[in-house]
């Protein structure tokens, strides 16, 4: 994904033909604003990329996505998820010991599923940004 399918709000402020360094202190302010939400997700609850776009009525699920592939690591990036309930292909096995310590639910895989890997139970798992959330962001 390109920068440019980011918000304004969220697409770095190039000054010159180097962009900037993810590791720099000072991210977008939509970047902020995605990575406090995922803050705010409970344990062993999970929010997908376009419900956080939908509570912050700005951007969608891809620029939620590209926030946290660059910025995530120092949130809990597994609680932010996609919409079908698939782990996040890399991170399976990291993000499925998170879940299983969190007590996230999980669908198990059939054995007929690539991997044998279990899914979230989006149906359980999901969280609506409800009471813990009021008055933030």
């Amino acid at each position: 994904m390109s920068e440019q399918s980011l918000p304004d709000v969220a697409r770095p402020e190039y000054t010159g033909d180097t962009p900037p360094d993810p590791a720099d202190d000072a991210l977008p302010e939509y970047a902020e604003r995605v990575l406090e939400v995922a803050e705010l997700i409970p344990t062993g609850r999970v929010m997908t990329y376009g419900d956080v776009a939908e509570w912050l009525e700005e951007g969608g699920p891809r620029q939620v996505g590209r926030v946290m592939a660059l910025y995530g690591g120092a949130v809990p990036w597994w609680r932010v998820v996609r919409a079908d309930g698939v782990l996040l292909p890399g991170h399976e096995l990291r993000a499925l010991d998170r879940y299983r310590a969190e007590g996230t639910p999980l669908r198990e895989a059939s054995r007929a599923a690539a991997g044998h890997l279990p899914r979230l139970d989006m149906r359980r798992a999901r969280w609506d940004g409800g009471e813990r959330a009021e008055g933030h962001i």
